[in-house]
């Protein structure tokens, strides 16, 4: 029996997440990352998918995605099945590599937007992988932050004119929305 298809707004924007088995990593090596990066733009591309911000973590991932002709139900079972099939294949391995079906939330404004973004590029810090944004290759930031080109699924305009209409004014302000939040995070866990 298959599950049922979620319900989807077309022109949504959803924050997805999907954690590996039992907690257990999904990413071996920076080739898997590599790997599910190309899976997304591909599907991505056939899906018509809108990438605002991602962020690859060891365990889980995160996705924000506007989705302007729906299919996110379709195009994530073919991204999830078709990287854990490739991954046991490679890593000589049986059995689940994602726990539960993904989680997705609905974006329900701009302030939610912004916060999501800033949350998800994040992660590797709350993790203790990095102190920095810009130091984790595996997410966003880094394009967004016009430090590197973005992969063909992501869409940083999307997100920077949220900031100004201005791209270098507009990447000065998402760096500053991010260091703040950054500052908070550092805090906690020197408090921990």
């Amino acid at each position: 029996m298959t599950t049922p298809l979620r319900d989807e707004i077309p022109g949504g924007i959803y924050h997805l997440t999907t954690r590996g088995d039992n907690k257990e990593p999904i990413y071996h090596d920076d080739l898997d990352r590599k790997v599910f990066l190309w899976m997304l733009d591909r599907i991505a591309v056939k899906y018509r998918w809108i990438g605002l911000a991602y962020c690859l973590m060891g365990n889980h991932y995160h996705l924000l995605l506007r989705i302007p002709f729906g299919g996110l139900s379709r195009g994530m079972d073919v991204l999830n099945g078709g990287y854990a099939r490739r991954t046991n294949m490679r890593h000589m391995r049986t059995g689940h590599v994602f726990g539960r079906r993904f989680h997705s939330t609905l974006i329900e404004d701009e302030s939610h937007l912004l916060e999501t973004c800033r949350y998800v590029v994040l992660n590797p810090l709350r993790a203790s992988l990095c102190t920095n944004p810009e130091e984790w290759p595996w997410s966003s930031y880094r394009a967004c932050a016009g430090l590197e080109l973005a992969h063909s699924f992501l869409v940083p305009d999307e997100v920077l004119r949220l900031f100004s209409n201005d791209p270098s004014r507009a990447r000065a302000s998402y760096r500053a929305f991010v260091s703040k939040s950054r500052v908070a995070v550092a805090a906690t866990e020197t408090r921990v």
